[in-house]
């Protein structure tokens, strides 16, 4: 519920602020007061476009604030928290500001959110309604939401087993037409790969192989040169006719220092050191001595070796930059090869499976429509009750669930082609097989028409309050608007429209901006507001009205005169009617 709004700087309203309550609150005033200000600043607040034209004129920007007890509304709550708000004693503080020069920012919880995520978090708060709402209850598509709310959980569980058998059905279609329409892509491809993976079955790689290959070409290739180094390295160790070599000169510094290690433990020291060295430079020259003697020219080999290489480099310059890549592309290219070639099978099993989710939507359809057709009864008596209320007696509404037929499809595999249904056949979509369409009977011996056609603005405004005070009691929403939503209506309709907010405003918080003074009797807060001008600036600001101070404003609203004995007296009598006839 809305506690309270604040607005600054709005259109002709400079600082005003408006506490609301539960139950029912009107606001009235003079014509170009701003009373459409007030429903403009709710709709900033539920994230509604901008328009900076509305700023007022001189200010740097337009504010609106909006707090809302959110105490019954911990999904709300916890919303707020995850865009990183928070809730002081139950209460989340909503904002919204737009600068003169167009940009505009949003609040929610003390957090700055995108607009957009504003109108997510405001969304399940309030439900708006004005005349543009009248002309949406025209829609087939409006039509059809409110008797599927009407249904209630039965109705929308039905409608939840229709989308997911609907969207499977969708997906399933589509995969099919993809494997059919590219079966011809998918052969080439799949011969693609066969011819591949042939040439790697044929060279039959090792993980890791090229690089076992390469270092052994490079060691057959240069086996001459390999060893001639080897044997000079041995010769410089060891030299086999007593030429100079590093273990002589090594031993002969040992020696020197072996002369003379008594004399001081350092030099004693570094001798042992050269003993050390010594040892590793004989067992240093065996191993050279060992390599090189190993070392063989094998040009056969060498070959083979050159050969295998040249295979293992035609598969890299293919498939992969290494062999190991080259093999794991064989393994994926096996795969999908293998689903490929399942490609009739994938075509046999999708037919079965649309064929089964065909069946299943037909008979979910064909439930959907049956307690469909018996909610519409349900509707349109109750809202027919509800009309004969607001001061038409002769009222009808009639609620028509149609399943349009169409022709046999040429093609029944096609890609969203009709279904068949008790013999019928029917175009399914996202929402069922139904059309539903509001018929109105205004008077009586009247034939029913469409309510386009056969609905005045007056009349068009009761179907839909009746239509609202039928599904109160299946809306979440806590608060309701109603901007104006009077319009062409008067007399004892009014008097019953006042009545039928009054009898919503049990269940919900409900808002009214209104003409009628019919209507606004029947409130328990009435806002004014009031215009003001000093000869250059014109403001306007939100009063909440004492009992006395609402007398004379329904005065003003009967016969435009405040402080007329009769028109007071008619304001008292209609003031003490509407209170003591809400029921």
């Amino acid at each position: 519920m809305i506690e309270e709004i604040r607005i600054q700087s709005l259109g002709v309203i400079d600082a005003s602020t408006m506490e609301l309550g539960p139950g029912l609150t009107v606001i009235t005033g003079e014509t170009g007061a701003g009373k459409t200000m007030v429903v403009t600043a709710l709709g900033l607040l539920l994230g509604g476009r901008a328009d900076s034209g509305a700023v007022r004129t001189g200010a740097a920007r337009a504010r609106v604030e909006g707090v809302v007890d959110a105490g019954s509304l911990p999904e709300f709550r916890a919303a707020v928290e995850e865009a990183g708000g928070e809730a002081e004693e139950g209460r989340v503080l909503l904002a919204r500001n737009i600068a003169a020069e167009g940009r505009s920012r949003a609040y929610a919880g003390g957090a700055s959110v995108p607009v957009a995520r504003l109108a997510e978090l405001a969304e399940p708060l309030v439900a708006v309604h004005g005349q543009s709402d009248q002309h949406r209850l025209l829609r087939p598509s409006a039509q059809r939401l409110a008797l599927d709310r009407f249904g209630g959980a039965p109705l929308n569980g039905l409608l939840e087993e229709w989308a997911a058998t609907y969207r499977d059905l969708r997906q399933v279609e589509a995969e099919l037409d993809d494997v059919v329409t590219h079966a011809r892509d998918r052969a080439q491809e799949a011969d693609l790969l066969r011819f591949g993976l042939g040439e790697v079955e044929a060279v039959a790689p090792v993980v890791g192989e090229d690089v076992e290959l390469a270092a052994e070409e490079s060691r057959l290739g240069f086996a001459d040169t390999l060893r001639t180094a080897a044997e000079q390295a041995r010769e410089a160790l060891s030299a086999e006719h007593g030429g100079p070599d590093a273990l002589g000169a090594v031993g002969a510094a040992r020696r020197l220092l072996d002369s003379v290690r008594d004399h001081d433990p350092a030099v004693a020291a570094l001798a042992d050191r050269l003993t050390e060295v010594s040892y590793l430079l004989t067992d240093l020259a065996a191993d050279v001595a060992s390599y090189a003697s190993g070392v063989e020219t094998d040009p056969a080999r060498l070959a083979v070796v050159s050969e295998r290489r040249a295979a293992l480099t035609g598969l890299t310059r293919k498939y992969g930059e290494t062999i190991d890549e080259v093999l794991a592309w064989a393994a994926a290219g096996s795969r999908r090869l293998l689903d490929l070639d399942q490609t009739d099978d994938r075509v046999a099993e999708l037919r079965e499976r649309r064929a089964t989710l065909r069946t299943s939507l037909a008979e979910v359809g064909s439930r959907l429509s049956a307690l469909r057709a018996s909610v519409a009864e349900q509707l349109a008596a109750t809202v027919t009750e509800e009309l004969t209320k607001l001061a038409m007696p002769h009222a009808r509404l009639e609620i028509e669930v149609d399943r349009p037929d169409v022709a046999e499809p040429a093609d029944p595999e096609a890609l969203g082609a009709p279904i068949q249904v008790e013999g019928r056949w029917a175009r399914p979509y996202a929402h069922g097989l139904d059309e539903v369409e509001f018929l109105l009977a205004a008077n009586t011996g009247s034939e029913p028409r469409a309510l386009a056609k056969g609905a005045s603005g007056g009349e068009l405004s009761r179907v839909m309050l009746a239509l609202e005070v039928t599904l109160a009691g299946t809306s979440p929403v806590p608060t309701f608007v109603f901007d104006e939503v009077d319009a062409g209506v008067g007399g004892k309709a009014a008097v019953e429209i006042g009545r039928r907010l009054a009898t919503l405003a049990r269940s919900a918080q409900v808002l009214v901006v209104t003409h009628l003074p019919q209507v606004a009797a029947f409130a328990d807060r009435h806002v004014v507001v009031a215009k003001s001008s000093d000869g250059s600036i014109t403001t306007s600001g939100l009063s909440l009205l004492s009992e006395e101070e609402r007398v004379r404003e329904l005065s003003r609203m009967l016969a435009g005169m405040e402080e007329s004995d009769t028109a007071l007296a008619h304001a008292r009598e209609l003031l003490e009617t509407a209170q003591n006839g809400r029921s």
